[in-house]
């Protein structure tokens, strides 16, 4: 059964509805012969159709989507430069798996591997473990499988048994590919509830979740739900001082899908990455704050004894011996071949300015939302460029909600939910500062809100929600 539901045709002269669903001139040179009837939507053609013909029919319904741009509830990139865009169009014919057979694709994979290594500070760079992933989702699958196989080794004299259940712990605010990855690998997730004005997991929450079944802490640097970053390193040291105490030996993982390529140029100061030697794995989004587009992820290991070679598969069959412990087989090489690029074409100081450039817009429309008098901010955007606010506590006219669908009628996607069990009660809207989004940009974002508020603050009250229809927040 497919996940995707379509809408059913409506009875009636179903001849008559197909064939003016389609322009005349859409045909081949005559606009008075070739085709008379738009193919069937739900079912295959039964002959085909002439690309140009086929590419205008998916073109046309395509422009009901939203503006990439302005979808600021997304954290993926969309803008790269022209010369990327070419590049990635002349790898999509290119199998990343297939390494025998595109051996530079694979040679650019593990110099990205090996930069980012160095930019996490891992001991050895360029012997570093890891690999691309088609995003974080699966980066955080692979991290959360090398976790549960290393607890299971340690534990092979009690596991499997009723006694021995592993568990992963991590704040409520996690991406939802944790909890998928408990489900899918039968893994007890242990969520640290948010509490009052803590929207994320603390050290004490987190030491105190922990046993000997335990595989693992997940921190999370930038949380989608409101930008922050979670303590990592104090995390390590509550989890040192756990060991020392009672022997328990907890590893950590870095979710750092955003904000492990922020905070290595901004915030250089901060310790969270494998100079904590509690740190095991890390995983980024090439295609967030990596400034790819979608999708790609990378999976990087402190070492290989943090990867259990039980995990890597070796195959010959495509030519030569190649090693994989992804998820995924067969996926396209543009993405690589677009990260390294962007790494190549920016350096270290040109990622610096544009990752300081997302921040400095965000804080400074985050000022601009607090001073028009109507909003709580809750973060400010000082950690990722993303920040999260909520309605003033004496207006009682409007509801986020009704903010984020005024928006959405001006082509603004500005996200409202609901934060997680404990803080229901709270619900707010995020903004996303990326690349591409430019001052200016925010300016007219502004703008328009401030054209809409005159109407909402004129509201007799809240119009309500549909559960539903709830815009849901993107990581």
């Amino acid at each position: 059964m497919s996940l995707h539901r379509g809408g059913t045709p409506h009875h009636g002269d179903e001849h008559d509805l197909r064939r003016l669903a389609l322009n005349p001139f859409l045909g081949e040179a005559n606009p008075v012969s070739g085709m008379t009837e738009a193919p069937p939507r739900h079912r295959m053609p039964a002959g085909p159709l002439p690309p140009a013909t086929a590419y205008q029919l998916v073109h046309d319904e395509l422009m009901l989507d939203g503006n990439a741009r302005l979808n600021l509830a997304t954290f993926v990139t969309t803008w790269m430069e022209p010369q990327a865009g070419v590049l990635m169009a002349e790898c999509r014919d290119k199998n990343m798996i297939d390494k025998d057979e595109y051996p530079r694709t694979a040679e650019l994979e593990r110099r990205c591997v090996a930069m980012l290594a160095d930019l996490w500070h891992a001991p050895d760079p360029q012997s570093a473990v890891g690999c691309s992933t088609t995003g974080s989702s699966e980066a955080c699958m692979l991290a959360g499988m090398a976790l549960k196989r290393r607890w299971t080794r340690r534990n092979a004299d009690r596991y499997p048994s009723r006694e021995a259940r592993p568990n992963l712990v991590m704040g409520a605010n996690v991406q939802v590919c944790w909890e998928k990855f408990c489900n899918f690998w039968e893994v007890e997730a242990r969520l640290v509830p948010m509490e009052g004005s803590r929207f994320h997991m603390d050290a004490a929450s987190a030491v105190e979740l922990c046993d000997e079944n335990t595989i693992g802490v997940v921190a999370v640097l930038g949380s989608t739900f409101d930008g922050s970053y979670e303590p990592v390193a104090e995390i390590c040291a509550a989890l040192d001082d756990l060991q020392e105490r009672t022997g328990l030996d907890v590893p950590v993982h870095v979710d750092g899908a955003s904000g492990a390529m922020i905070a290595p140029f901004l915030d250089e100061d901060l310790v969270w990455d494998f100079r904590l030697p509690r740190v095991a794995s890390i995983n980024t989004s090439g295609h967030k704050y990596g400034l790819v587009y979608p999708g790609v992820g990378w999976a990087l290991w402190r070492s290989a004894e943090e990867l259990p070679e039980e995990l890597v598969f070796r195959v010959n069959y495509l030519g030569g011996d190649m090693p994989t412990f992804a998820l995924n087989f067969s996926r396209p090489g543009a993405q690589v071949v677009a990260q390294y690029y962007t790494f190549l074409r920016l350096g270290r100081e040109g990622y610096r300015a544009v990752q300081q450039a997302s921040r400095d817009v965000a804080r400074g429309l985050a000022e601009r939302i607090e001073a028009l008098g109507d909003f709580q901010l809750l973060t400010r955007g000082d950690q990722l460029p993303v920040f999260a606010f909520t309605t003033a506590s004496d207006v009682t006219a409007f509801d986020v909600f009704d903010v984020s669908r005024r928006l959405r009628e001006r082509g603004w996607l500005v996200p409202a939910y609901t934060f997680p069990a404990d803080r229901e009660d709270l619900s707010v809207l995020r903004i996303v500062c990326r690349n591409g989004f430019s001052a200016d940009l925010a300016a007219l974002l502004l703008e328009d809100l401030g054209r809409v508020l005159p109407e909402l603050r004129g509201q007799g009250g809240p119009l309500g929600s549909d559960a539903a229809a709830v815009t849901a927040f993107h990581h």
